[in-house]
């Protein structure tokens, strides 16, 4: 597979309480080849028993191609222009094996399997930075090299009126990360924030999930309850970053209850808690410069965001279709967000990954299905929300130690999904699909309204062996994701205009 897009097309307007302006465009192309071979054995021991070895092999190649140029406030001088290239070959390994009993008893089923993934980076970064007086080549090298182990056993149990399922898991990941800087004249590169970090994460878990089911009441009921002990071993030398480590031994309980009214309607109650840990990649030590200029960086001191959701809704079906309203309330602790701030001084902005305390999303959501004739069905989503972001206070310690504090925050927001299905003459199917999303509330700052219409078309041909099919994309051009953060010392307001509008022709065969 080989592909040609424009990854990143951002307007970027910058000012700063000393007056300064500086507007900026980040454009970036790029080329990815991906080649993906997979093979597998299906071994029938017995009629009870299923023994199953599958390997994957994959390789993408990126190429990306960026400029990015910085002017004045009225365009009539050109600061700098920032170039690079982006070489980059992800290569993956992937070895499973799994077995399958099937007891006597219909329906009780024990799985067990093992998969091992290595998965490496080998990316380079090679930039121009283009001054009036001098122009300088600096470049990056850095190679991640990740290694994961799970292992799983399942077991479900049916019951009279429902099932029981058990089991238990383990992970076991490492991920030796090296970033080398070659700096050129006048570098702009931090070169002392190179060198060796270490991931390491170990999670055992275990799971219960029961499910009932009769003529009044439908309960879902389980909890997950896992241990995690995660390390990040930074190279001493690094200027601003030291090692650092969390572990926690936690319940993960979930319960859907749902009672039936009768056949038509009901009742149901919802509720889940669970954990996003930061990836790798959030926690990273090295400074990115594919932005010059506002510039991400990880941090090794980043928690688990912990999200607690309930919900409660009325159901109610009809022959062509169902109308289901409900009110939720969710409550995350340590949000996970970057925090922008600057050094004294200078316009740098460094966006680093930081636990911006509190936040809530309380709301109400409609699903509306109906089949309006035999040749057409709609799908209407409306969901109306206030969003909440407690006060809180930061500290981003790269590159030098900067305090950031924050107020409390609200809105009212929401958003519209409609999605429509035709079934046309000559055995044709469309669909259209149209998003709209109100200005919503994101820690330091703001996101603006955004809009969309996609639509497509597929015909089956050759006896059910060949597909044509067309679709477009953000037909209108009105995608457009635009921000405003708002920082000590200064604020920006970012427009991109990603690669939306995107027409497809095709043609699929299976063999």
């Amino acid at each position: 597979l080989y592909t040609q897009t424009l990854n990143k097309n951002e307007f970027t307007d910058r000012f700063y309480d000393n007056g300064d302006t500086i507007k900026q465009q980040l454009k970036r192309n790029r080329t990815t080849n991906f080649l993906t071979l997979k093979t597998g054995v299906d071994w029938f021991i017995n009629p009870n028993n299923t023994f199953t070895v599958s390997g994957l092999y994959g390789r993408e190649k990126i190429l990306d191609h960026g400029d990015e140029p910085f002017f004045n406030s009225d365009f009539t001088k050109r600061n700098r222009l920032w170039q690079f290239l982006e070489d980059e070959l992800k290569t993956t390994v992937m070895a499973s094996t799994s077995w399958q009993h099937k007891f006597s008893q219909p329906g009780r089923v024990l799985n067990a399997g093992f998969n091992y993934t290595f998965h490496r980076e080998d990316e380079k970064y090679f930039f121009t930075n283009i001054m009036p007086t001098y122009t300088g080549l600096d470049s990056f090298k850095l190679i991640s090299d990740e290694n994961v182990a799970d292992l799983n056993v399942d077991y479900v149990q049916p019951l009279k009126y429902g099932r029981f399922e058990t089991g238990i898991k383990f992970r076991r990941r490492y991920i030796p990360v090296n970033m080398q800087f070659k700096p050129g004249i006048n570098s702009p590169l931090d070169t002392t924030a190179g060198g060796q970090a270490d991931y390491s994460e170990t999670i055992p878990a275990a799971y219960g999930n029961y499910f009932f089911d009769n003529k009044n009441f439908e309960i879902e009921a389980g909890i997950r309850v896992e241990y995690v002990h995660v390390e990040y071993d930074v190279n001493p030398h690094h200027p601003v970053y030291k090692s650092d480590r969390y572990h926690y031994f936690q319940p993960f309980p979930n319960i859907r209850f749902s009672y039936k009214l009768d056949d038509r309607n009901r009742l149901s109650f919802f509720y889940n808690r669970r954990v996003d840990r930061p990836n790798e990649v959030d926690i990273r030590i090295f400074p990115k410069y594919d932005d010059a200029e506002i510039i991400k960086v990880g941090n090794p001191s980043l928690r688990p965001q912990f999200t607690n959701t309930f919900e409660l809704g009325y159901k109610t079906n009809w022959k062509t279709g169902y109308l289901f309203p409900s009110v939720y309330h969710k409550r995350m602790d340590g949000t996970i967000t970057r925090i922008g701030t600057i050094v004294p001084g200078s316009t740098l902005i460094y966006n680093i990954f930081q636990n911006a305390g509190k936040s809530y999303s309380s709301g109400v959501e409609l699903m509306l299905s109906q089949k309006i004739a035999k040749w057409v069905s709609f799908n209407l989503n409306l969901n109306g929300y206030k969003n909440i972001i407690d006060s809180f206070t930061v500290v981003n310690k790269y590159p030098v130690e900067t305090v950031f504090s924050a107020a409390r925050e609200d809105i009212f927001s929401g958003n519209i999904k409609f999605n429509a299905l035709f079934h046309l003459p000559a055995e044709w199917e469309a669909q259209l699909t149209a998003i709209y999303q109100a200005p919503d509330l994101i820690p330091q700052g703001k996101t603006f309204s955004r809009f969309s219409i996609d639509m497509g078309a597929k015909k089956t041909i050759q006896r059910g062996r060949g597909e044509i099919f067309a679709n477009a994309t953000d037909i209108a051009n009105t995608l457009r994701v635009k921000k405003e953060i708002t920082g000590n010392g200064f604020r920006y307001t970012s427009v991109d205009y990603y690669e939306t509008q995107v027409f497809r022709v095709g043609y699929s065969y299976k063999f």
